[in-house]
């Protein structure tokens, strides 16, 4: 190929590039990459600006490196865990099964078209260190929540639970490591998993609360 030719072709590349671009577009550009087999510490900074339309170089403008980009894109799938917690206690308001409208909601946060919640279920299992603390200070954020609408939840049924604050630890990481196998499966299979996973929580509740009725620490 000529030096003409190579001029023309890297012309034409940089004319399809765009001027600007903000730190929404390299999320979304990057959110696009991702697969059921990728996870965000696997994306290379070319890739992610090839995908967004940017020059490589250009990418700085908005981000350090791809750890920043990725811990962005972690707090951004954190939101998943807000709309989790809306859906779940508007369902419970409506005299529905608590446990059973919060199962429902993750589970249509885990099948909705952004497919956020996925990014926050990769990379608490196969991130670098940086990605797995942003993925634990949503997760901590999750699990404070969830205590305080057990204890509520609990105490309107006269009710009391032992140690709410490990029961909501226990139920957020069951939920989420079934949500890991669960997110590449075939939505089919949803209602029975919805099934069995509520049942597990209402387990792992009635066994709180018997454990509080005793009032001692045997197992």
């Amino acid at each position: 190929m000529s030096p003409q030719t190579d001029l023309h072709a890297d012309s034409e590349h940089a004319a399809g590039r765009k001027a600007q671009i903000s730190r929404e577009d390299l999320l979304a550009a990057a959110l696009k990459l991702l697969g059921p087999h990728r996870s965000v510490s696997t994306l290379s900074l070319r890739e992610v600006a090839r995908e967004a339309g940017i020059a490589p170089n250009s990418f700085y403008r908005q981000f350090r490196d791809m750890d920043e980009l990725a811990v962005a894109l972690i707090d951004l799938a954190g939101l998943s865990l807000q709309k989790i917690i809306e859906a779940a206690r508007l369902r419970a308001a409506k005299d529905r099964s608590a446990v059973r409208g919060a199962v429902e909601a993750f589970m249509e946060q885990l099948r909705a078209e952004d497919q956020l919640l996925h990014v926050l279920l990769r990379e608490g299992t196969a991130g670098s260190d940086a990605f797995k603390h942003a993925v634990d200070r949503h997760l901590s954020f999750f699990e404070e929540e969830l205590r305080v609408s057990l204890i509520q939840i609990n105490a309107a049924q006269g009710a009391v639970l032992r140690e709410p604050a490990l029961v909501a630890k226990a139920i957020t990481r069951l939920v989420f490591a079934v949500g890991a196998t669960a997110m590449d499966s075939p939505p089919g299979k949803d209602p029975e998993l919805i099934r069995q996973l509520t049942l597990m929580v209402r387990m792992i509740i009635a066994g709180s609360r018997t454990l509080a009725e005793e009032g001692n620490d045997k197992a």
